[in-house]
């Protein structure tokens, strides 16, 4: 079980020897490859923030727009909740 955990313990050499090899690797593409690197975080961020606005809205009852949805008019909503509890109780007529 130790063996497993010292396998992982990466000190200061081993990093600098991994900087070492990914430089000698990738050389002049670096650059291209920390902005991709960097364009892709970005993009990652936007995604999550967009989420959670949406998550945000959703929760609140604002629509998607950041508007508020006009609200229905308290007496038509009573009396179509009525009209569907009366038409559900009356059994069918034969």
């Amino acid at each position: 079980m130790t063996t497993c955990l010292a396998f992982w313990n990466i000190g200061g050499w081993e990093w600098l020897l991994l900087a070492a090899l990914g430089l000698l690797i990738f050389g002049k593409r670096l650059p291209e490859v920390g902005r991709s690197l960097g364009k892709g975080i970005v993009e990652f961020k936007k995604g999550l923030s967009g989420l959670e606005d949406d998550l945000t809205n959703a929760t609140n009852g604002t629509a998607s727009n950041g508007k508020i949805p006009p609200a229905q008019d308290p007496s038509s909503a009573t009396n179509q909740t009525q009209e569907t509890t009366s038409s559900q109780s009356q059994p069918p007529q034969t």
